[in-house]
Order: structure tokens, then C-alpha cells, then sequence
């Protein structure tokens, strides 16, 4: 099979295209022919070196969809369509930047769609990331105001159009103001432009602050969002967009408004049932949810892929298909 393998981190010129074995799985795991995977900020910085206890060589991917190959339980038949996210992948073992991958059959979301491969790829880790920070996370309910830090990445598209679609009243942030047409079409009622400083915008609006916040950008904008929480208010960090993991000097009472309350989201420590997954794929099936999908690639083009979604150029979701 065809793999994209990581000797070294570095840039997107450090990923090695070479034919490696089909691996064997055991009897708790499962080999799956990757039909489509996404491309994620995450992998980025594992290929930079930035995640912790990754050992190189590595084939990075934390998601993907597929079929499978080879069930050694007998569980799942030959061709059963199936997606799958984290829990090491890409990290702790060998991900989907491959023709082939063995998963742990824990992994495994077993579905059915007619959708394409490239639409299903785009799926698992943005559709769980959106979900997951929107209602297990934040707790959203129709009649709030959300604001969206970063409302034009591949997660805040997805998450405006899952909030809007619940009653909620979005207020989505970009840097570029040529993108607030595309956040409106998309469910934003409001579109704020971002230039570090949002909490004189957002109560312009809404005098006493926002009920909820969605933060994708990271570290460095965090203070700024949770600023714009009425009393009370909920804020969500889900993101990295700007690949910093940490806040020198935190002092948790300067940092945090009083009775504001912050939470994470991490697919990786809490994933959905199978079921959401499927009523999700119906969704997208019936036309109510609309992907961002911006370009598509074969596995050969993984270091133009990896080029692109480094220097911000796409506007959506980048799908590989091996």
C-alpha cells in the first residue's frame, strides 16, 4: 500500500510517499481501506514537531472514512462503510494518510450513505468537534446568543449552521471582510470582524454579552471572547487555529470574568454515539446541513494539501482521498 509517513518533524516537505506492507489486524482490531480522510490543524503541528509523545516514523491522520477490508471477529462483513476519529490515531499508532489502516475496533462508527466519498470524509472529526462542543460542551438551547471565534474555519461553518438550525442567534468573527457574505448564507445573523478586540462590538449588539461562546482560535484570543459572556455565560475552547497551546502567566481570577464559566471540548476524550453520526449523514443526505468542502486531493498531493491548509488558503474543509 501507499503511505505518507513522517521520519522527521518539519515542514510539509518532511511527509516520505512509500509502499509499506498491508498491515495485519488482531482480534480486537479492524483493517480498513481508506476510502476519504479530512485534514486537521492538529496533524499540522504533529508534523511541526508541537504534539507531545509522538515517536517518529509516524503516519499521521485522526480521522477518516472507509470500508472494511479485513474483521478478524467476524463482527463487521467485508465492505461495511465505516468512519472513525482519534483515540491515538495518527499519534499513539499509524493513522489514515495511507491506502490501508488497522484501527481498534473501539474506533469504528458503522454506517450507511449514497453520499460521495469526498463529502463523507469531511465528516467525522468536524461534524464531532461542532456536536461536540455546541450541546455536550456548551449546552446550547433555542432563544441564546452564540458567538463564534474563528466562524470561518471548516468547524465554525459547520457549527453556525448546526446552531442556527437550533434557534440560536449566531454572531460569527472572521479577519477578512470579503467572507461576511459567505457567514451570513451560512446561518450568521451578525458577522464581526476581527481585530483582536471584540467586547465593544459584540455589546453594541447586545448590551449585556452573549450567552455562549465558541472559541477556535486558541490561547490567544480566549481572554477576549470570555469578555464578551454576560454574567453568567458559558465559553467553550475547542480550537487552535492559532497553534498555541498555552497562556504564560495564567492567573485564573484575572483571567476568568466573575460567574463566566469556561469548558473545553476534545473529541478525543468524549465522542458521540454511532446513531448521531448516522442521523447527522442524513442531514447532509437531505440537503438541511451543507458542507464547507473546499478542495480535494490524492494521497500523492499531501504536501500541496498540508501547504495549503498551513498558509489559511482554503475556505473549508480539505478532503484526501487515497
Amino acid at each position: 500500500m501507499k503511505a505518507a509517513v513522517i521520519y522527521e518533524p518539519g515542514s510539509p516537505e518532511s511527509f516520505v510517499l512509500e509502499d509499506r506492507p498491508i498491515p495485519t489486524p488482531n482480534k480486537s482490531q479492524v483493517l480498513v481501506r481508506v476510502k476519504a480522510f479530512g485534514l486537521n490543524r492538529s496533524e499540522l503541528m504533529t508534523r511541526k514537531g508541537y504534539s507531545p509523545n509522538v515517536q517518529f516514523p509516524r503516519v499521521l491522520g485522526i480521522e477518516c472514512v472507509g470500508e472494511v477490508e479485513n474483521d478478524p471477529s467476524g463482527e463487521y462483513p467485508k465492505g461495511q462503510p465505516v468512519m472513525a476519529l482519534m483515540g491515538g490515531m495518527g499519534r499513539d499508532f499509524d493513522g489514515s494518510y495511507a491506502e490501508y489502516t488497522v484501527l481498534p475496533k473501539s474506533l469504528l462508527h458503522p454506517f450507511q450513505s449514497a453520499l460521495p466519498w469526498e463529502t463523507l470524509g469531511a465528516i467525522p472529526e468536524m461534524f464531532q468537534t461542532a456536536y461536540g462542543s455546541l450541546h455536550p460542551a456548551l449546552g446550547i438551547q433555542s432563544g441564546e446568543t452564540l458567538l463564534i471565534r474563528g466562524g470561518t474555519s471548516s468547524v465554525g461553518m459547520l457549527a453556525g449552521q448546526l446552531a442556527s438550525l437550533a434557534g440560536l442567534t449566531v454572531l460569527a468573527t472572521t479577519r477578512n471582510p470579503a467572507k461576511e457574505r459567505a457567514l451570513r448564507d451560512n446561518g450568521a445573523t451578525h458577522v464581526l470582524i476581527d481585530t483582536g478586540k471584540l467586547p465593544e462590538q459584540v455589546r453594541a449588539i447586545f448590551p449585556q454579552g452573549v450567552d455562549k461562546v465558541l472559541e477556535l482560535v486558541g490561547t490567544s484570543t480566549l481572554h477576549d471572547s470570555l469578555s464578551c459572556l454576560k454574567p453568567g455565560g458559558t465559553g467553550c475552547m475547542s480550537g487552535m487555529l492559532a497553534e498555541s497551546w498555552t497562556i504564560p502567566d495564567f492567573a485564573p481570577m484575572e483571567f476568568i470574568p466573575a460567574t463566566v464559566r469556561l469548558t473545553t471540548y476534545d473529541s478525543g476524550q468524549v465522542t458521540s454515539p454511532t446513531a448521531v453520526f448516522q442521523d447527522f449523514v442524513h442531514q447532509v443526505e437531505a440537503g438541511q446541513v451543507k458542507l464547507a468542502l473546499s478542495q480535494t486531493f490524492t494521497l500523492d498531493r499531501i504536501v500541496e494539501a498540508h501547504h495549503i491548509m498551513e498558509h489559511n488558503q482554503a475556505a473549508g474543509k480539505l478532503v484526501v482521498l487515497p
